[in-house]
Parts: C-alpha cells; sequence; structure tokens
C-alpha cells in the first residue's frame, strides 16, 4: 500500500515517495487546450491548488530533466504527441506567494525580496549569456543580494521572463500560486491601500503586454475584482467554483473517491465519510471530496474534522464578526436549513464586511458553502447550504468564538438553563445585563436593531444544539415566526419567539407594542407547527428592544 504524503504539495516529492497519488495530470492538457494568455482559477484552501501548479512545473520545465520518469504511468503520457511534445520544452518561472501576507506593509515588501532573491537564484546560470542587457544584469544582481528597490519588484517577472526568453529562444509560462494572499493580509492588518498600489503596478508590468510569456497561471482562493488588481489586463479569463472549466481538476471527485474507498479498504466508513468530507460542488460536478480532509483521514482513520482554512478565515471571520444579516442565516444554515443570498464572485476587498453579496461570494469561494439552486440568474440570486459536517463543524466554531468573545463574567449555560426551565426572570435579568455588554461592542443603528436581536439571541441560542432544534423566520401557521425551540424530546419546554423595535420604552408605548406582537402571534398561528408535532409545552415569548434597552414578556 502507498503511504499518505500529508502536507506535502511539491510533486516530484510526492511521486519520488511513491506516495498515494489521484491522478490529475488531465489538468495539463486542460491548460493546453485553454487559449487564454492569464488563466486565474480559484479554489477553496486545500483543495490542490499548490500540488497542481508544481506538477504544471515539473510537466513544462525546459529544466527537468527527469520528468519523464515522474509522469510514467500517469493519464496525461497516454494523450497524443500535441501533448506529450510539451514535456520540458518551456522555460517555467514558479512563484509563491503564499507566505507573502505579513503584519505591515514593510514586512510585505522585505519579503517579497527575499521571494525574489530565492527565484532569482534558481536561474542565476542565466547571467553567463552575454547576450543580455548590462542594465537587466544589474538588477538582477540587486536582487540575488536582496537589495531590490521596490521599482526592481514590480519588473522583476516581466526582467526575468525576458531574460529566459533570450536564454532559451522559447516563450515562458509564469505560474503564481496564492496570488491573493498579500491582498487579503492587508486589508485584515490594515496596510490595504499601501499593498494595492504596489500589487497593481507589479501585476500590471507583469502581464500587460509582455511578450516573453506564452502562458500565466495563477491559482488563489478568491476573485479580486479586476478593476482593483488586473485592470487593463484584456487576456485575463478568471475560472471560479461556479465554473465549468477545470471543474474536475480539483477535490477527489465521487469516482476517484469510488477508487480511494476500494484501494484503502474502508467501505464500512463510506457513508460517514460522504456525510463528513463530501457535498462540495465545481461547476457541473458534482460530489467532490475535500481532499485535506480525506487524506488526513486515510493517515489516522478518524471522522473529525480536519480542514483549518486559516488565512481566508480571518476575512472571513471579520466580515461575519460585523455582519448581523450574515449571522442570523449562519445560524439558519447550522440547523440544515438552506437559505438564498445574492452572490458577487467578484470579490471587492475593501468595505467587503458592509457588502453582503461579497460576503457569501467569498465564503462559497473559500469552500464554506454549495449552491444547491440557481433561485433568478440575472440577479444572482442563489440558495446555498453547508456541504457537509466538517463545514458546519467549522461554522458553530465561529459562532461560539464570536459569542464566547463578548460574553465576560456571566454564565452562558446558566442563562439557557433559566431558559429551558422556565426560570424568566433570572433570564431576562442576565439577558439585559448581557445585552448591555454587547451595545458597547457592536455599532448597531436604528435600521440594524431588530436584525442585531435577533442575530444575538441565535447566537446566543447555538448552546442549545444539543437538546434543540433551533429555527429562524420559517413559515408556520400563516406567517413567519422570528424563532423557534423546538425540543428534540417531547415533553420538555418549546419556545416561540417575537422581536419588535419601539422608538422610546415609554409604559404606553411598551404595552401597546407588546399587545401587538401578542395578537400576531395568535392571529398568525405561530404555535401551530408545534402542536401538530405533538408538542404541548409551548412558551411564547415577546422582546420589545430599544437601544440597549430590552422588556420580555410571556405568555401560554
Amino acid at each position: 500500500m502507498q503511504g499518505i504524503g500529508i502536507g506535502i504539495s511539491d510533486f516530484k516529492s510526492l511521486r519520488v515517495r511513491n506516495n498515494y497519488f489521484v491522478d490529475k495530470s488531465m489538468y495539463i492538457k486542460d491548460i493546453i487546450d485553454n487559449q487564454s494568455g492569464v488563466i486565474l482559477v480559484t479554489r477553496p484552501r486545500r483543495f490542490g491548488k499548490t500540488l497542481n501548479m508544481s506538477m504544471l512545473r515539473y510537466y513544462f520545465d525546459i529544466k527537468c530533466k527527469d520528468s519523464k520518469e515522474l509522469f510514467k504511468g500517469l493519464k496525461i503520457m497516454e494523450q497524443d504527441e500535441y501533448y506529450t511534445s510539451k514535456l520540458g520544452y518551456y522555460p517555467v518561472i514558479y512563484l509563491s506567494l503564499k507566505d507573502a501576507g505579513l503584519m505591515n506593509y514593510e514586512y510585505m515588501i522585505m519579503q517579497m525580496k527575499t521571494i525574489m532573491m530565492d527565484m532569482f537564484y534558481e536561474h542565476r546560470y542565466i547571467l553567463e549569456n552575454q547576450e543580455l542587457p548590462e542594465g537587466e544584469k544589474a538588477i538582477f544582481n540587486r536582487i540575488l543580494k536582496a537589495e531590490a528597490t521596490d521599482i526592481d519588484l514590480i519588473n522583476s517577472l516581466k526582467i526575468l521572463s525576458k531574460m529566459l526568453y533570450i536564454y532559451y529562444d522559447r516563450p515562458v509560462i509564469l505560474l503564481v500560486d496564492e496570488y491573493d494572499v498579500p491582498l487579503q493580509t492587508a486589508y485584515v492588518e490594515k496596510y490595504y491601500d499601501e499593498a494595492i498600489k504596489f500589487l497593481k503596478s507589479f501585476y500590471g508590468a507583469t502581464f500587460k503586454d509582455n511578450p516573453y510569456l506564452e502562458k500565466t497561471i495563477l491559482t488563489g482562493v478568491s476573485r479580486i475584482a479586476k478593476e482593483s488588481i488586473f485592470s487593463g489586463m484584456n487576456n485575463l479569463n478568471v475560472y471560479t467554483i461556479m465554473d465549468n472549466e477545470f471543474a474536475d481538476d480539483f477535490g477527489i471527485t465521487s469516482k476517484e473517491m469510488e477508487k480511494v474507498i476500494s484501494d484503502f479498504n474502508i467501505e464500512e466508513d463510506r457513508e460517514e465519510i460522504k456525510k463528513w468530507y463530501d457535498g462540495y460542488k465545481i461547476g457541473n460536478v458534482e460530489g467532490i471530496y475535500n481532499p485535506w480532509s480525506i487524506l488526513n483521514y486515510l493517515n489516522k482513520r478518524e471522522l473529525r474534522p480536519y480542514w483549518v482554512n486559516t488565512s481566508s478565515n480571518d476575512l472571513i471571520k471579520m466580515t461575519f464578526k460585523k455582519s448581523n444579516a450574515v449571522k442570523e442565516k449562519m445560524i439558519s444554515l447550522l440547523n440544515g436549513e438552506p437559505v438564498e443570498v445574492t452572490i458577487d464572485l467578484e470579490t471587492i476587498i475593501v468595505g467587503i464586511e458592509n457588502r453582503e453579496e461579497n460576503i457569501w461570494g467569498l465564503m462559497l469561494q473559500t469552500g464554506y458553502l454549495k449552491v444547491i439552486e440557481t433561485v433568478n440568474l440575472e440577479e444572482r440570486l442563489y440558495k446555498v447550504a453547508l456541504p457537509n459536517n466538517e463545514i458546519k463543524d467549522l461554522f458553530r466554531g465561529m459562532v461560539r468564538e464570536w459569542f464566547s468573545h463578548q460574553v465576560e463574567g456571566e454564565d452562558l449555560r446558566s442563562i439557557l438553563n433559566d431558559l429551558v426551565n422556565l426560570k424568566l426572570e433570572d433570564f431576562e435579568r442576565k439577558l439585559k445585563k448581557l445585552v448591555i455588554e454587547m451595545f458597547s461592542y457592536f455599532d448597531v443603528g436604528e435600521n440594524t436593531a431588530e436584525s442585531f436581536y435577533h442575530a444575538f439571541i441565535l447566537g446566543m441560542l447555538v448552546g442549545l444544539k444539543d437538546s434543540y432544534y433551533v429555527k429562524s423566520n420559517r413559515e408556520s401557521g400563516y406567517g413567519r415566526y422570528d424563532i423557534m425551540l423546538e425540543p428534540k424530546e417531547k415533553e420538555s419546554n418549546s419556545f416561540i419567539m417575537e422581536f419588535k423595535i419601539i422608538e422610546s420604552m415609554e409604559e404606553k408605548e411598551v404595552k401597546a407594542k407588546i399587545k401587538e406582537a401578542k395578537e400576531q402571534i395568535k392571529d398568525k398561528k405561530y404555535e401551530q407547527e408545534l402542536k401538530e408535532r405533538g408538542f404541548k409545552n409551548i412558551t411564547k415569548m415577546v422582546f420589545v428592544c430599544n437601544g440597549k434597552e430590552i422588556k420580555m414578556e410571556i405568555f401560554k
């Protein structure tokens, strides 16, 4: 049995060590067939992007003399001469920016100098060419000594591609892995304006009117808005997880998973593996498994979460923390309920936390969601769900982290116990204290107050997931209730919650709003769903809110 190469993203190392390899070599054919000058493929982290880029490198690179042996037995070698003749044909530049995102702009530039120094050192042999211009040799040497200026860095890839073109008399293939890491990190660490100026110039100098490149392939997690980083590039084509191109080149398809199950004799865990790691959809290909998680499962033989989406997770956490609407829908997703959302896959990073369609687009691209139905293509409205148990676990962790950071000096379990045991005076007292603490953390405007309270209570109720189904904005009777708590045991207490925002907490206005909410619950028969399912201990709760003040009233 072949060994499992956990964390090995170098194609040559994987093949030389005879580690298990899901044959993705037809990606090479797909790249050759694609006529775009610049190809950007976005996929979630740990979905094989870096390994695939490494595979392209070893296939095309003119310096890799043992490439034929590395690809022996793979599908690409079964193709006709048009494809096999590309083996070892081109000079290749391989650039990874996965480590270029640091805590400030100065460190980012220092890291870029180090990355370029290592890359230029790999190609130092071309300095032997007497035909190279002296000025470009001088730039080359400054980069080798880590003495490059910002202008040297901006022009570095174009200069290197020109020098390789002259040296080999052949066009160059450029591979850029994790192109979006520096920009996402810059936004999270608050030096975006400086970073975008540099990166826009860097990519512009590299790709625009560069006659020395045969083809460029970039990979990353997100599709950064073209205007912000790739403006003026007419030869760029982007392929996201919504596109059919390259759909089966990343992740493990259902067919490939059948071979994995057979090779490792894990038939008895088939259904649980599917629940935990399946569920992704790329283009028109459904039933794609997370390769990182599968490899870790094969290594440990334990069904548990393995996927830690580190870099993109920082941006997701930031947007989640600042968007009440997203929090509310996340709770529905956690409860296994699909939600309808507007999705924009062209990520505009600046102010992303205020653009719900961009947040959902980023979540889809980073692997947190899957599209299960196109509701309205023209309006970019989709029905989405969580792919599998592993992502549910990650979501729960984010909800718990967000909430636990805000609950200081109060025992959340105590509040929830007061609720489910109908100690409602204690529940209200503790809730009011918690609300004051939360309002000191969030800037809640008049137009977002109701959604804030709704999301806040939902986040708190996640702590009841083991004993209750938490439902939000679902149809029941003749309308939509705000929150319903349905116990998993019939004899336990169940709850219906309604939220109302008022302009002042004057007694007369509070009483009127409470009366309105009670009549709404009764008239629209919100308890109908619970009664039909055999629940009898139903408590109806009205929350009337104004700023930091909240008044709760219950009735049967």
